[in-house]
């Protein structure tokens, strides 16, 4: 009886055994859905207080240089913290191609007049007219030979740096008539515009940010076949502000600025009445712009991860910002797009260390490394000034929010041919960018590459890409 009494005690407690553990099974499975929930109020949360941390230290960093520029350069050089210009630019809506992200950024301790001494000690500078005369780059700026190099000793008008690629029949030809021109002295043969039209198919290239010409000379002018080398002359520009281009310190780097400049550099001296546009990253927008502006005398346009957002509203600067360079501390390619394109003065300070010093860490590469030449990617980081990055970011990326819309109904009217590639793993650009492209311009052509990301959409695969605009060219012809 004891021993039945027992069975029969046992099956009641196997069977709440089997309720716990049902249970625990249940909480274990469910479990995740809380664990994600809870990972992400961590992450929002760390997020907002290490980007609170930049805004006070960018701040604090805001009243440092202000006080340096002065003693070292007897002039605080202007910033975009200014309160009092955020104002006025609300009062009075001007046209300048200025960005609406230079002075609408948020910063929790500018809100709150954190920087008013600073910026109040700054415009009573500029209103006594105390400082005088500037150099031609920053204290915060390398000044070495090759930095400097765009700078006219005679004080004539700056140009921009590019490469030409001429077509083998070209260099012929030029060949042959200086020959017969250094014979007979005949000006009669032939003169400088028989060779400075266009009797080859022209093709600008245009680099993205924080990049040169290099970008294209060094990873697709090799693999262009016979054909197009004897045909084609291939133009890689290094723009405003980057590479061997000059960097002036009183630019704003506009849009209105570089296009500007690849006219008075390249469309005019080259005599360019007609070209093909190869762009990539920030240079799409420019791109665009310059079609916008000549869109008779464009064949076709390719971009190459456009950073597009639409021009709807009046924020239309603000949400490219957000879009494009969000606050994310991951990965880490976003947070250090977010920190330079946020902070002015934190992204000063990198400059400062890492820029102006580019002789040093290239040093210390070369030695870690054991190579006599570093990849081009690495020099190109290092070639530009604080002032002609941040403006470009501000002025071209997020400005040209504003202005993009206009300029593809324009292309579009005209029936200018339009290509977009981009790569599904890109973490710069999202793909949100490409399909809102498409809706803008029904005609464009999109190609989406799998598995390459915001640079290996080119790298990496450079002569499939050269033979996609070998086609893409031959058949606008």
């Amino acid at each position: 009886m004891l021993l039945i009494n027992e069975k029969q005690n046992l099956v009641p407690l196997q069977i709440h055994l089997f309720g716990s553990l049902s249970r625990s099974m249940s909480v274990a499975v469910s479990s995740p859905k809380w664990l994600t929930n809870c990972a992400k109020a961590f992450k929002s949360i760390l997020c907002y207080v290490v980007f609170l941390m930049f805004d006070l230290l960018d701040a604090v960093f805001c009243v440092i240089y202000g006080y340096l520029d002065e003693r070292i350069e007897g002039e605080a050089s202007p910033c975009c913290c200014s309160i009092w210009e955020r104002q006025k630019r609300r009062m009075n809506v001007t046209n300048d191609g200025l960005s609406d992200s230079l002075y609408e950024r948020k910063n929790t301790f500018r809100e709150m007049g954190f920087l008013q001494f600073g910026r109040k000690r700054e415009d009573s500078n500029r209103k006594y007219g105390r400082g005088g005369g500037r150099s031609v780059n920053r204290w915060s700026d390398c000044g070495c030979e090759s930095c400097l190099s765009w700078v006219n000793d005679d004080g004539s008008d700056y140009k921009l740096h590019f490469v030409v690629k001429e077509p083998l029949l070209g260099r012929v030809v030029l060949l042959v008539w200086l020959l017969l021109w250094t014979k007979l002295r005949c000006s009669s043969i032939a003169t400088g515009e028989n060779f400075r039209g266009n009797p080859f198919e022209n093709v600008i290239f245009l680099h993205g940010f924080l990049c040169s010409s290099s970008f294209w000379t060094q990873t697709v002018f090799p693999y262009f076949s016979e054909k197009v080398n004897q045909k084609c002359r291939l133009i890689a520009i290094d723009l405003l502000g980057f590479g061997k281009s000059p960097k002036p310190r009183d630019c704003s780097y506009t849009l209105k600025d570089h296009v500007e400049m690849i006219e008075k550099s390249v469309i005019q001296p080259l005599e360019l009445s007609s070209f093909h546009l190869v762009a990539h990253s920030m240079g799409c927008i420019i791109a665009l712009a310059l079609a916008a502006k000549y869109p008779k005398c464009v064949k076709s346009i390719t971009l190459v991860a456009p950073p597009y957002t639409s021009s709807g509203g009046n924020d239309a600067c603000l949400n490219a910002l957000s879009m494009l360079v969000g606050k994310k501390l991951w990965s880490p390619l976003s947070f250090g797009s977010s920190f330079m394109s946020w902070y002015e003065h934190l992204g000063r300070t990198v400059c400062l260390v890492y820029c102006r010093n580019h002789r040093i860490w290239e040093s210390i590469l070369k030695f870690i490394t054991r190579k006599r030449d570093l990849h081009f990617l690495t020099i190109d980081m290092t070639r530009h000034t604080h002032h002609s990055a941040w403006s470009s970011m501000h002025n071209v990326i997020c400005g040209g929010a504003k202005f993009v819309d206009g300029y593809l109904i324009i292309l579009t009217k005209v029936g200018v041919r339009i290509n977009v590639i981009q790569g599904d793993k890109d973490q710069v650009v999202p793909m949100e960018c490409c399909s809102n492209f498409k809706l803008k311009a029904p005609d464009a052509e999109i190609n989406i590459i799998p598995n390459a990301d915001h640079s290996t959409v080119i790298m990496g695969r450079e002569k499939e890409f050269a033979y996609s605009l070998e086609h893409m060219w031959e058949s606008c012809c």
